[in-house]
C-alpha cells in the first residue's frame, strides 16, 4: 500500500496537468519548435559508439589443456598499446607463469597474446600489453615521475556514470547508474556506483557522460541490489606513470606483491593502534574491540529460558581485505569474544561447555600452497585482574617474505560459572606489528573489580 500511495500523487499531478492542457483555448499562433533533450539512453549510445572499438575481453587459461580459467575486461589507454584491467583478473598470470598464460579479443572479433607489465595488489589494477593500438577515446593524462598527476574530473553526487564491459560472457554492454560518494570501508578509497556491475565486467571502464574515465570496475555487493564499487582513475594515472609502452615485463612477480602488501600491513596498523581498543562490558568481564570505519562490530544475546547457560557474543570485522588469489585473501583484521554463563549445569558439565568453546576456536592448517602450518605457544597467564589460558600461532606465507598470520585465543579461567572466549585473527602483517596488536589486544582483556556482584555488573 506505500508504493500505491506514492504512485498516487504522481498520477493525480499528471492527470490535472492534462486536463488544464485541454481546457485552454486554442491559439492561432505557431507552436515553437521543441528543444531536443539529451536522455541517457541516447548518451549511453553515444559513448558505446565512440568506446567499442577501445574495450577489449582478456581471458586467462591453462597452458597445459588451453582451457578458460577466469575472464574480464579491460580497455586500451590513449593511442598506446597498454590496456588496464583488473589485478585480480590476470592474477594467476602473475603468480603462476609457467602454468596460465592470457588473450584478448576485441568487439571486432581480433585476438591475441597478452603481457602482463604491472600489478597494483592494493587497488587491484594492472596493465598488460597487447598488439593493438587504441584510438584515443580512454585519454588518461598521467605525469611521470614525481611530478604531480594532472586533475581529473570532479564527480558530483547523482551524477550519471556508464560502465562497460562484457558480463557473464555474453557480449559487451554499457550499464547506466549513477555516482554515491566514496566508500572509505578499506585502507583505500573506492566509488560507489549505484548500478550493474556483473562478473566479466572487472576491469572495464566506467566514466562520465562526456567520456572521461570515472574509475574502473571491480565489484559489486551480493547482499544488495545495484551497489558496485569503482577503483578511481587516480590510481589508473599513478600506475601508468610507472609503465612504458617499451618495458621489459618483470620475470618475477612475487617480490613485488609482497612490498606492496608490506606498505599495505604497516599503513592498517598504524591506523588500528593509532588510539587505543574501546572497552566492552561482558558480564564482570571487559573486552577490546575496535570500531571504526573500516572494523564493524556486531552484539548477540542467547538467553533462551530453555537453555542451561547463556551466551554473549561481541563479533567485529574488517570490511575490506586485499586479493592476492583465489586461494589467499590477507590484509584483514576480526576479534570475537564469547561471554558463557552457567544457569542450570553443574560445575564438571559447565567445565565441559567451556572446553568445547575453546577447542572449537582452535584449528590445525592443513598442507597449505599460500602459507606454511602454524607454529603455535601455549600458556597460562595471569595479567590484570584475571588468569588466562592463552594460545598463539603464527603462520609464514610462503611467497612473500616477512608476511604472516596471527592468531590469539584465549580463555579465563577464574570463575567455574562463567567464562571468556576471546580470539583474534589477523592476516597478512609483519611479525612485530603481529606482535604488537596481539599485546594490545590481550591487555584489554580484564575482570570488572566492583562491589557489585555479577548479576548487577551485567544489566
Amino acid at each position: 500500500m506505500k508504493f500505491r500511495s506514492l504512485l498516487l500523487p504522481l498520477a493525480l499531478a499528471c492527470a490535472f496537468d492534462s486536463n488544464a492542457q485541454a481546457l485552454k483555448p486554442k491559439q492561432n499562433q505557431p507552436e515553437p519548435t521543441p528543444t531536443p533533450v539529451q536522455t541517457a539512453s541516447s548518451t549511453a549510445q553515444q559513448l558505446y559508439a565512440s568506446a567499442q572499438q577501445d574495450l577489449l575481453q582478456l581471458r586467462v587459461l591453462t597452458k597445459s589443456g588451453n582451457s578458460q580459467s577466469s575472464v574480464g575486461s579491460g580497455f586500451l589507454i590513449g593511442t598506446s598499446n597498454l590496456v588496464i584491467t583488473n589485478y585480480h583478473v590476470v592474477s594467476q598470470i602473475a603468480l603462476e607463469p609457467d602454468t596460465y598464460f592470457g588473450e584478448y579479443k576485441d568487439t571486432q572479433g581480433k585476438s591475441g597474446a597478452i603481457e602482463l607489465l604491472a600489478v597494483d595488489v592494493l587497488h587491484d589494477l594492472a596493465v598488460v600489453r597487447v598488439d593493438e593500438q587504441g584510438t584515443g577515446f580512454f585519454n588518461v593524462p598521467f605525469a611521470q615521475g614525481d611530478q604531480p598527476q594532472p586533475p581529473l574530473e570532479i564527480l558530483k553526487q547523482g551524477q550519471h556514470l556508464y560502465s562497460l564491459g562484457n558480463p557473464l560472457d555474453l557480449g559487451f554492454t554499457i550499464s547506466e547508474g549513477t555516482y554515491n560518494g566514496e566508500s572509505h570501508r578499506g585502507f583505500s578509497a573506492q566509488l560507489m556506483f549505484t548500478g550493474p556491475v556483473n562478473p566479466g565486467m572487472s576491469g572495464g571502464p566506467n566514466v562520465t557522460a562526456s567520456g572521461q574515465l570515472a574509475g574502473v570496475n571491480v565489484a559489486h555487493r551480493r547482499d544488495g541490489e545495484l551497489v558496485s564499487f569503482l577503483v578511481p582513475a587516480i590510481f589508473v594515472q599513478q600506475l601508468l606513470a610507472k609503465v612504458s609502452a617499451d618495458m621489459t615485463p618483470p620475470k618475477d612477480f612475487n617480490p613485488i606483491i609482497g612490498e606492496q602488501l608490506l606498505q599495505h600491513q604497516s599503513t592498517m596498523v598504524d591506523t588500528l593502534l593509532e588510539k587505543p581498543f574501546s572497552i566492552k562490558q561482558l558480564g564482570p568481564y571487559q573486552v577490546p574491540v575496535r570500531e571504526s570505519e573500516q572494523v564493524r562490530c556486531w552484539g548477540n544475546t542467547d538467553n533462551s529460558e530453555k537453555k542451561a547457560y547463556s551466551i554473549d557474543t561481541i563479533n567485529c570485522n574488517m570490511e575490506s581485505a586485499i586479493f592476492v588469489s583465489g586461494e589467499l585473501q590477507t590484509g584483514h583484521l576480526s576479534m570475537h569474544h564469547k561471554f558463557a554463563r552457567n544457569k542450570k549445569l553443574n560445575t564438571l558439565q559447565f567445565a565441559r561447555l567451556a572446553t568445547n568453546l575453546y577447542n572449537g576456536q582452535v584449528y590445525s592448517t592443513a598442507k597449505s600452497e599460500t602459507i606454511t602450518p602454524a607454529y603455535c605457544t601455549e600458556s597460562f597467564v595471569s595479567h590484570n585482574n584475571i588468569s588466562l589460558r592463552a594460545l598463539v600461532c603464527a603462520e609464514a606465507y610462503h611467497k612473500f617474505k616477512d608476511l604472516y598470520d596471527f592468531t590469539l585465543i584465549t580463555a579465563s579461567a577464574d570463575d567455574s560459572d562463567k567464562s571468556l572466549q576471546s580470539m583474534i585473527n589477523i592476516q597478512g602483517v609483519s611479525y612485530v606489528n603481529g606482535v604488537k596488536l596481539i599485546s594490545q589486544f590481550m591487555q584489554g582483556i580484564d575482570r570488572t573489580v566492583s562491589a557489585k556482584t555479577d548479576a548487577e555488573v551485567s544489566q
